[in-house]
């Protein structure tokens, strides 16, 4: 029943948003979707937690540690950003940036994209997870555009063309993929099932298998972000609404993730290599130090925090590739914590950018002075992104450099440079936009506190003690990720 309701609540809730457009209680109905969604999910997790892995609806679908975990972020996150997206977009409407038709459309894909994202999560069957992808890719590009700006079409044109050619790419691969396991499952549906993949996948073909990881690799690389394939990222947090940067960054870039994490478990089970892994890790270095080094050029402040999404997923997927008990778990809670980190950034991002009227930095000042809230939540967030202690994120890069200094030492100076230079770029960015004096026409605009304090509350937290049923968690995804 609970993944009924995940599922079909924002699907559900999509239509009937569509139906209601922009009336008042349309920004409620929104919230109230995502909650029931929300617990859902921790109804679901609640389930596994207790009884283990899961198949439902007769192998369609399949829980686990490692993606029911994702599937709570998921809608944790989607929650407090449509809380976030009441106030932020009703600022947008009255200063006539959206009309009465964009305004359905927002809450309609908003809800869309929640459904494509627990269903790339959920389903057990590899070509499902394809689609679902597409499905949120589309739903993405909707919502990137809807401005209607030139600098908006073209951000979702780049956005639908480079992650069209990306997903394409994925799609030979699980093409390749179905080949090696028709010939061990035999033709239909089955030879498509994580599950059979999984427990089948030392008798799949070694070098089908590797070269699919390949095909993989570049197309969901592409929507993780990585470099080279992450020009489509900074255009679209730019351009798009800040709810949305919030759910991109801190959301799909996650669920792509998850995909490769899930393919490499099947190919390294299949070559007993770590081939898919120095894949992986090679990927992820090139992302931080791309990541790192383009945060010291960016004059826009949502491009920047763009630039350190590519750089802390580059941190997760260079630990999945190196592998161990020590660097998977990094990457899980890295996982987690970036993504309530990040959202919170975009929300005091998005709301320092609604009082200046403008998103370049050399014209954001005194944001402690004219709205302390807003001020410190950027701040504390910038604070907490670059991992400073006590913030959760320091842990988590942590445990990940101290792994990559036992198991490939000769990275570790590498990956230490790009998170130096990461925080340096970062600090010096936000201290002048928080300081200062306040600067003439700063607007006064109702600030959405909840959602900020959340998170930021959480990566504290997480940063001085993690919670034994959190633990038991990462370990479980460890064991299943090994």
């Amino acid at each position: 029943m609970a993944l009924l309701i995940l599922l079909f609540v924002p699907l559900i809730s999509a239509f009937i948003l569509m139906l209601v457009g922009d009336r008042k209680f349309s920004y409620e109905l929104n919230i109230i979707a995502s909650a029931a969604t929300f617990l859902a999910g921790v109804s679901l997790a609640i389930t596994v937690y207790f009884t283990g892995s899961m198949l439902v609806w007769h192998n369609y679908f399949f829980v686990d540690a490692f993606n029911v975990y994702l599937a709570v972020l998921t809608s944790f996150v989607s929650m407090t950003t449509a809380i976030f997206s009441r106030r932020y977009m009703k600022r947008e409407r009255e200063i006539g940036r959206v009309g009465h038709r964009r305004m359905r459309f927002y809450h309609a894909m908003f809800q869309l994209f929640i459904f494509a994202m627990l269903l790339c999560l959920l389903t057990n069957n590899i070509g499902v997870l394809w689609i679902a992808m597409e499905l949120a890719t589309l739903s993405t590009v909707l919502l990137v555009s809807l401005y209607r700006t030139p600098g908006a079409i073209e951000a979702a044109w780049k956005y639908f063309i480079l992650c069209g050619v990306g997903i394409a790419q994925a799609l030979f691969g699980t093409v390749l993929l179905y080949f090696a396991a028709e010939k061990v499952l035999g033709e239909g549906g089955d030879a498509l099932l994580w599950t059979n993949l999984a427990q089948y996948s030392d008798q799949l073909e070694p070098t089908i298998l590797s070269l699919a990881f390949v095909f993989l690799m570049v197309g969901y690389g592409t929507k993780v972000g990585l470099a080279p394939l992450h020009n489509w990222l900074p255009d679209a947090h730019s351009e798009g609404p800040t709810p949305v940067s919030a759910v991109l960054s801190g959301l799909l870039l996650n669920i792509a993730l998850y995909a490769l994490v899930r393919c490499k478990t099947i190919v390294d089970g299949a070559t007993h290599t770590h081939h898919a892994g120095l894949i992986m890790m090679g990927f992820g270095i090139v992302s931080v130090l791309v990541g790192a080094f383009s945060l010291l050029r960016q004059k826009d402040i949502k491009r920047m925090f763009s630039y350190s999404s590519i750089e802390h997923m580059g941190i997760a997927t260079f630990a999945f590739g190196l592998g161990g008990a020590l660097a998977t778990y990094g990457a899980l809670l890295h996982m987690l914590l970036h993504s309530l980190a990040k959202s919170s950034i975009f929300y005091s991002v998005g709301q320092a950018s609604q009082m200046h009227e403008t998103q370049e930095m050399d014209k954001i000042s005194g944001l402690i002075s004219g709205n302390p809230f807003v001020g410190w939540g950027l701040m504390f967030g910038a604070l907490a992104i670059v991992g400073m202690p006590p913030f959760g994120i320091f842990i988590s890069e942590f445990l990940i450099l101290t792994a990559t200094i036992k198991q490939a030492p000769l990275v570790a100076p590498v990956l230490l440079l790009g998170l130096v230079v990461a925080f340096a770029a970062i600090i010096r960015k936000v201290q002048p936009m928080v300081a200062g004096e306040v600067p003439a026409g700063q607007q006064k605009i109702k600030v959405a506190n909840l959602p900020i304090i959340l998170h930021l509350s959480m990566v504290l937290i997480l940063g001085l003690y993690i919670p034994a049923f959190l633990n038991n968690w990462f370990i479980k995804g460890v064991e299943i990720l090994k």
